[in-house]
């Protein structure tokens, strides 16, 4: 696999990079549209916050077993499992000599953190105050890092490799990034460290981010960073 000349392909930018846009405008609208909702206190979103956290929390009293299986499946949002995934990739891509391809994975995942931790601080909003849930954070909640977190880590490997896939395989890797996605954004509400608001956000936040890099390092298929199949 080799990085795309800038002349490559060109045809098929212009309607790769049309959705990219709408998604990223679409994540920005989400994003400001729920700070305000959070900051303003209005009334329905909140309501809906609080009955649906009531709803889906596992339980102060929930078992070992129970508490383990839900740490295992959260995993995948943390910082730490997107350098694991990550870091063989971008030192692959540097012996391959990709490193405007390189130079975009690493922005985009070393950047998603410090952007939420900043809303975080900006936003101010406390976790649910349930006692083996949200009560036990000192971080605030709003939005949430692990969502935004794995958010970016789909959506980074799934720019790289669609150039290399075809429409079945595509299909498959959006469905399963899709499912992960949702999977880790349900664990933060069965935890009860987070309100849906703040997951919402946060799949947001880490989709705008990921493809408003990869749109300015020209990451999308048939640009400058983006990986080709190899030619036989």
């Amino acid at each position: 696999m080799h990085t795309a000349h800038p002349g490559q392909t060109r045809n098929r930018a212009p309607s790769v990079a049309a959705p990219a846009w709408l998604a990223l405008a679409g994540s920005a609208v989400v994003v400001a549209l729920l700070t305000w909702a959070v900051t303003a206190g209005v009334a329905p979103l909140l309501d809906t916050d609080r009955d649906v956290a009531a709803a889906l929390y596992a339980g102060d009293g929930r078992s070992r077993w129970v508490e383990v299986l839900l740490q295992v499946a959260t995993a995948p949002g943390l910082s730490a499992t997107r350098a694991v995934v990550l870091l063989p990739v971008l030192a692959w891509l540097v012996l391959r000599r990709a490193g405007w391809t390189a130079a975009w994975v690493l922005v985009a995942a070393a950047g998603v953190s410090p952007l939420t931790t900043l809303l975080k601080d900006l936003v101010g909003r406390p976790r649910p105050p349930f006692a083996e849930g949200g009560a036990s954070y000192g971080s605030f909640g709003f939005p949430s890092g692990h969502a935004s977190g794995i958010v970016a880590l789909v959506t980074i490997v799934l720019v790289l490799v669609w150039p290399l896939l075809g429409p079945p395989a595509r299909r498959t890797w959006l469905a399963l990034g899709a499912a992960l996605v949702l999977l880790v954004g349900l664990t933060r509400l069965w935890l009860g460290v987070h309100y849906l608001s703040d997951v919402l956000a946060g799949w947001a936040l880490g989709l705008g981010w990921t493809l408003l890099v990869a749109l300015a390092f020209g990451a999308l298929p048939g640009h400058r960073a983006a990986l080709r199949p190899e030619r036989g």
